[in-house]
């Protein structure tokens, strides 16, 4: 795998600062990005000796409040440098193609429709087609696994989502957090749609509603909770729903479960890896290396972990590069070697929530209609 290094403005410190900590030295080590001292280094390291006035005045470290919406823009600018030389993540099994076909006539239909999306990854999980798909009917967009981010990342997205005029829910399909809300919501949007059948002389029938979003971030979990029974089938991998499915909620509810839905190219390999690391994305479809290395390259730079935690947790010295050669000594210290086990192990943590309350995305900046 080609070295990736960071191609933020080498005059700023905060691109190349993966979480700056203090020693009892009363020294500020600063992880650098290779480029910055040599364009074919592996790895380095930078040790300053810097006044307390100093150590103040530069920014983005130790904790999250301290980290701004600046500062996800250069992760994702360093994302997208990351992606350039690996090899492209496509991934769009056959029924898919068919039941997008399917979805978008059964839509029509729709009283209202629930888009859900991966709560760590909103973005990245919003089909580009959707809005089209769904002109101006009623939709509420469910935020699943709430439980895996932070209160602050939770509040960042209900407020950007807001001022967009989106009615958000928060879930845990897994527990059923959310769900009730959810049937309630879904039954107020759609409260008049008997009211207009009665005036048209009209019986009253069901409100209809359609579950849409990404493969495995927890559509059928989700109709399960609402029913109390598994209906649907559901596990932990995408690509287990393969057909549409009409099930009763009560006497005044259907719900329609789709299989996941995804854009036949995916043109937005950041995004791409974002769904590969949050396992949103069939496993065939990207290098578990490569995945994993940029995933303990982003972690790094989050406030919340940084690289002492990262140490901490697979007993490697910290005093080096974090990304391949970080995930090398981790093969070597856990599993005699074998690259692909180490890439395997962190890509899994990170999704049994082993390094916390994690988002991947912030809101991008909003800008009013």
């Amino acid at each position: 795998m080609a070295s990736l290094a960071s191609p933020t403005n080498c005059h700023s410190w905060a691109p190349f600062a993966a979480a700056p900590r203090f020693g009892s030295s009363n020294k500020l080590i600063v992880h650098v990005s290779p480029t910055l001292l040599a364009p074919n280094a592996v790895s380095a390291g930078l040790t300053l000796n810097l006044s307390q006035k100093q150590k103040s005045s530069i920014p983005n470290f130790t904790t999250e409040g301290l980290w701004e919406e600046t500062d996800w823009e250069k992760l994702d600018a360093d994302l997208n440098y990351w992606t350039r030389p690996l090899r492209p993540v496509q991934w769009y099994p056959g029924h898919i193609a068919k039941t997008e076909k399917e979805l978008k006539e059964q839509l029509k239909l729709m009283d209202v429709v629930i888009e859900v999306r991966d709560a760590r990854i909103p973005m990245s999980t919003s089909h580009p087609q959707m809005d089209l798909w769904l002109g101006n009917r009623k939709r509420i967009l469910v935020l699943n696994r709430e439980d895996m981010i932070s209160t602050a990342d939770r509040n960042a997205w209900a407020t950007f989502f807001a001022k967009q005029g989106l009615k958000v829910v928060f879930s845990n399909g897994q527990l059923g957090m959310g769900t009730m809300k959810l049937g309630r919501l879904a039954k107020s949007l759609a409260a008049n749609v008997n009211v207009k059948r009665r005036a048209k002389g009209l019986l009253p029938r069901p409100v209809r509603v359609g579950i849409v979003g990404y493969p495995n971030v927890g559509k059928s979990s989700l109709i399960n909770r609402l029913l109390k029974r598994r209906m649907c089938p559901a596990a932990p991998r995408p690509g287990v729903t393969r057909e549409l499915k009409w099930v009763r909620f009560g006497k005044d509810l259907e719900l329609l479960d789709s299989p996941g839905i995804i854009p036949m190219r995916l043109t937005d390999q950041a995004a791409a890896i974002k769904l590969a690391i949050c396992d949103d994305i069939g496993e065939r479809s990207y290098d578990v290396t490569d995945v994993a290395t940029i995933l303990l390259q982003m972690l790094v730079r989050l406030p919340t972990i940084g690289p002492e935690a990262l140490s901490k947790r697979y007993r490697v010295d910290a005093d080096s590069y974090f990304g391949k050669t970080f995930l090398d000594k981790i093969s070597l210290q856990l599993f005699n070697g074998d690259v692909g086990q180490a890439s395997f192990r962190v890509l899994n943590d990170f999704r049994k929530g082993k390094f916390g309350w994690i988002s991947l995305e912030r809101p991008p900046k909003y800008v009013a209609k």
